[in-house]
């Protein structure tokens, strides 16, 4: 009896072994060209001092618990890092600024010559603040007055560095005109405090970590952009917003005019249609859990702004079936 009960389980699993090997279980939930999705996702952030690093992890959070797939927050050099990292399959992720990721679709800027075409969007996040950051007796009153001071504008090609390169440009400047530095957002402001350098270019979400730390020691000026140039930068760029930092933040008394671009999130295209709509479904509908300030900006109704890459067949059925695009 009990042989013949070892044997029938044997058949059992032989059988179950054939149907797997002549892909009984394919249900198309694979990615493109029939590849599974994976068991781990790997989402790219920022640095550790920045904004997307703790809201990376925060989100990684609601898509494991509600997708059951356990989803890593990574810190990485932010926006064109993680793009060239996700055309390169090293990750499923990755949040990037709106701005950044049209670079890379069009072949500009940094990605001159390289347009990345397996990078799809999710959807747009919040606004990301461009701060010119620099001590209140530093002197630094506007843009110009950058002309021949130490100033951090991120690493090459980040959509820091990038937005330093644009901003300086319909102020008739370059990097010529500066001592730039390629530091972090923890760099900078370590640099700042220090004395080593005068400014530094920050584009992230305000209050932004780094500067709120410096904050706490130093009074701190962000140097505004005159109407007239957040005009014309707009108008050049148009993924840039007029932006304004309100009086209060890291104690300064006034508000301050400025830009901004869009934080959006991309994923690799090689992701399946149902698990990019699970991904984005889990974000959209439990924004209310999200463990950081910035979650209160993140809404389904602004969830296509900004976006000026296509979207991935999953991300784009969820908008669809929600009604906020046709």
């Amino acid at each position: 009896m009990k042989k013949n009960s070892f044997l029938a389980l044997s058949m059992v699993l032989v059988l179950s072994l054939f149907i797997a090997a002549c892909g009984g279980g394919d249900n198309g939930s694979g990615g493109e060209g029939g590849s599974e999705d994976p068991k781990f996702l790997s989402m790219l952030t920022g640095g550790t001092s920045g904004t997307y690093y703790p809201l990376g992890g925060a989100m990684a959070k609601i898509i494991g618990e509600k997708t059951d797939i356990q989803t890593d927050a990574v810190s990485s050099n932010a926006s064109a890092d993680n793009v060239i990292a996700l055309s390169e399959g090293d990750a499923e992720l990755a949040f990037v600024q709106t701005d950044v990721m049209a670079n890379a679709v069009e072949g500009t800027n940094a990605f001159e010559g390289k347009a990345v075409d397996n990078v799809l969007a999710l959807g747009s996040l919040y606004p990301e603040t461009v701060q010119i950051v620099t001590k209140a007796d530093s002197g630094i009153s506007s843009v110009e007055d950058l002309k021949g001071k130490t100033v951090s504008v991120g690493a090459p090609g980040s959509g820091t560095y990038i937005n330093a390169q644009q901003i300086l440009e319909v102020h008739g400047m370059t990097m010529d005109d500066i001592n730039a530095q390629n530091l972090d957002f923890g760099e900078s402001t370590g640099g700042i405090q220090d004395g080593n350098i005068d400014a530094a270019f920050i584009t992230s979400g305000t209050p932004t970590g780094a500067v709120e730390g410096l904050s706490a020691s130093t009074s701190v000026s962000i140097v505004p952009i005159a109407q007239d140039k957040i005009d014309e930068l707009v108008e050049k760029y148009p993924y840039y917003a007029a932006d304004t930092i309100e009086a209060g933040t890291y104690n300064m008394e006034n508000e301050v005019t400025t830009v901004a671009v869009l934080a959006m999130l991309a994923v690799s295209a090689d992701l399946s249609e149902d698990l990019v709509y699970e991904i984005t479904k889990a974000i959209y509908e439990n924004t209310g859990e999200i463990a950081h300030a910035k979650g209160e900006f993140i809404t389904l109704e602004t969830a296509t702004d900004g976006i000026g890459i296509d979207f991935h067949p999953g991300a784009e059925k969820y908008f669809k079936e929600e009604g906020i695009i046709d």
